[in-house]
C-alpha cells in the first residue's frame, strides 16, 4: 500500500505541488528517498527516524521508499520532514490515511518532533487557497498562512505529537491569525535635512513618480541622508503589493514571526555585494537585493565602486521588472519592480567641482571615476541631480524644511492620479508614471507644440536615445501630478530635461 502526503517545490516565488509517495514493503531494512532530493532533503530520513521515536512510534524493519513526484523536479530545504513523517505515520497506521486529504504539509522536524519554521509558508498557503486545500505548517509560522484567507483550513501545531492529538480530535489546534507588524522605530524625517532644496524637489518628484534618481556629490553633502528618508514620503504598499513583497520575503526567510508590514521595504547592499547577491541565484537559487526591494527602493551608494559586470546586470530588472536566473537544470524568475536610488561622489578623491579646491589629477580623475557606470545603465535612469556642500549658513540657521508627512501627503495625490489615470486607460496593473510603457506614456501626455518642440532641440542637441526620450516624458506626466494638471506644459518638460541633463553634462 502506497499512502500520500502533499507538499510543494519552490520555483522562483510559485508554489510547485510535489507528491510525497510512501510505501513500506517486505525486505532487507533501508530508507530509500528518490525524486531528485538535495543534501537537506536527503538528511531529514534521519531528522524524521528521531522525530517519531521522540513521538513514541518506531518504524518496522522493512524496506521503506519514499518518493517525490514529479521525480524530474528537484527538490530543496528541510520542508519535506513534516510530510514524509505524515506519511510514513499513516503507512504504519499511526493516524488514518486520508487523515490529511486536502492538505499540503511542510515543516522541519527537530529531534525531540517539534516542528521547526521553514521558508516559504505564505506562498505555499496561496497555492493551496488557490486549490481548496488546507495547509499544515509549524505554529511559529501559523500567522504567515493566515494571510492566505480566512477560508482556508490551517493546522498550526507545535510538534508532531500536538498534530496527532488534532487529527484524533483529542487536542484541537487554534487556527492562527494573521498580524499586521507595527514598526516601533519611526523613519527618518526630512525636515532633518539642511538646505538642499533643488536634491529635496528631485527627491519629491523621485517619490510621486516612482522614477530611478543618481545624486553627486561631495563627501558630506547629504546623499545618504536623502535617500534614508525616501521610504517616509512613499505611500504605503497596497494589499496586492503587500502579499507579492511578503512572498518574497518568506521565500527568503525574512518574515519575522510571520508579520506583515505594509512599510515598502528599503535595501541598501555593500559595495562588494557579488552578482548573485544583488541579482539572485547561487547554488540554491534564491532572490537577491533587487527582488527583496519589490515595490519598495534599492539604494547603491557609492555606485562606481561596484563591480562594473554587477551594476550591468541591473540593467534587465530595471527594464523589465523581473530577474530571470537561468540554470541547466531550471529557470527561475523573480520580481524585481524596483525604484533605484543611487548616490557617487564626483571623482576619486570626492571634492571635484567644489570652491576652492583644485584636483592634482585635474578632469581626468572626474572622468575616470565617473566613468565606471556605463552609459547603457545610466540611460535607465530618469533623474540625475548635483548635491553640492551643505554651507555652513544652512547648518547655523533655523530648521525650518518642510517634514515628510507635508511632502507624503502630496505624493500620496499624485500617486492616486495617476493610478486613476491608468486604471481608466484599461492598464490596471500601472500605478506610477515610471512603470507605464513607451506607448502608453506617449498617450497619456501627449505633448503640446511647444513642448515637442522642446524635445526635439534637446534630443538633437544632447544625442537623447528613444529610452531617454520616454523618460522626459514620465517625469514631466509626474511633474505635472504633482502640480495638479492634467496637460502636460513646456514648463514640465523644460523641468524634466533639466534632471536629464544636469550631471550628464557636467
Amino acid at each position: 500500500m502506497v499512502t500520500r502526503v502533499t507538499t510543494v517545490a519552490f520555483q522562483g516565488i510559485e508554489a510547485v505541488p510535489v507528491d510525497v509517495q510512501v510505501q513500506i514493503a517486505p525486505g532487507i531494512p533501508k530508507f530509500l528517498l528518490v525524486g531528485l532530493p538535495d543534501k537537506a532533503v536527503k538528511e531529514s530520513s534521519e531528522r524524521v527516524h528521531a522525530a517519531l521515536y521522540a513521538s513514541g512510534l518506531s518504524l518496522p524493519p522493512k524496506r521503506i521508499t519514499v518518493n517525490l513526484a514529479p521525480a524530474d523536479l528537484p527538490k530543496e530545504g528541510s520542508h519535506y520532514d513534516l510530510p514524509i513523517a505524515l506519511g510514513l505515520m499513516a503507512a504504519i497506521g499511526a493516524i488514518p490515511s486520508d487523515a490529511l486529504a486536502g492538505h499540503m504539509a511542510l515543516g522541519e522536524l527537530g529531534l525531540d518532533g517539534r516542528l521547526a519554521p521553514t521558508v516559504g509558508v505564505l506562498p505555499a498557503a496561496i497555492a493551496a487557497a488557490a486549490r481548496d486545500m488546507g495547509i499544515v505548517c509549524a505554529a511559529s509560522v501559523g500567522a504567515e498562512a493566515a494571510w492566505a484567507g480566512e477560508e482556508i483550513d490551517i493546522i498550526a501545531a507545535e510538534s508532531l505529537l500536538a498534530l496527532c492529538n488534532h487529527i484524533a480530535g483529542h487536542q484541537l489546534c487554534t487556527r492562527p491569525v494573521a498580524r499586521r507588524r507595527t514598526d516601533a522605530a519611526g523613519l527618518p524625517d526630512l525636515s532633518e535635512v539642511r538646505g538642499q532644496e533643488v536634491a529635496r524637489r528631485a527627491l519629491e518628484v523621485a517619490a510621486a513618480g516612482g522614477h530611478n534618481l543618481l545624486m553627486i556629490g561631495p563627501p558630506g553633502a547629504g546623499k545618504s541622508m536623502l535617500a534614508a528618508r525616501l521610504p517616509s514620503i512613499l505611500p504605503p504598499l497596497n494589499p496586492r503589493e503587500l502579499l507579492d513583497v511578503s512572498m518574497i520575503q518568506s521565500i527568503a526567510g525574512e518574515l519575522a514571526g510571520g508579520s506583515l508590514s505594509d512599510r515598502r521595504p528599503f535595501r541598501a547592499p555593500h559595495h562588494s555585494a557579488s552578482m548573485a547577491a544583488l541579482v539572485g541565484g547561487g547554488l540554491k537559487v534564491r532572490p537577491g537585493e533587487v527582488s527583496l526591494a519589490h515595490n519598495g527602493v534599492l539604494f547603491l551608494d557609492e555606485l562606481p565602486e561596484f563591480a562594473p559586470a554587477v551594476l550591468d546586470s541591473l540593467r534587465q530588472p530595471l527594464e523589465a521588472g523581473e530577474t530571470v536566473i537561468a540554470r541547466a537544470n531550471a529557470r527561475v524568475s523573480f520580481p524585481a519592480r524596483f525604484q533605484l536610488v543611487a548616490a557617487m561622489n564626483p571623482c576619486k578623491c570626492g571634492m571635484a567641482g567644489t570652491p576652492g579646491h583644485t584636483c592634482r589629477r585635474g578632469a581626468a580623475c572626474a572622468n575616470d571615476y565617473q566613468g565606471r557606470v556605463s552609459g547603457p545603465f545610466l540611460d535607465r535612469i530618469d533623474l540625475r541631480i548635483d548635491v553640492p556642500a551643505v554651507s555652513a549658513a544652512d547648518m547655523i540657521g533655523p530648521a525650518d524644511a518642510e517634514s515628510s508627512a507635508d511632502v507624503a501627503a502630496r505624493v500620496a495625490r499624485a500617486r492616486e492620479v495617476q493610478r486613476q489615470r491608468y486604471l481608466a486607460a484599461g492598464h490596471p496593473e500601472v500605478f506610477t508614471n515610471a512603470a507605464a510603457g513607451a506607448t502608453l506614456i506617449e498617450e497619456v501626455v501627449a505633448p503640446d507644440r511647444d513642448s515637442q518642440s522642446l524635445l526635439l532641440q534637446a534630443a538633437e542637441k544632447f544625442s537623447l536615445s528613444a529610452r531617454a526620450y520616454h523618460r522626459v516624458l514620465k517625469v514631466a506626466r509626474t511633474l505635472a501630478d504633482l502640480a495638479g494638471v492634467e496637460k502636460v506644459g513646456r514648463a514640465h518638460v523644460a523641468e524634466a530635461l533639466s534632471y536629464r541633463l544636469t550631471s550628464a553634462a557636467a
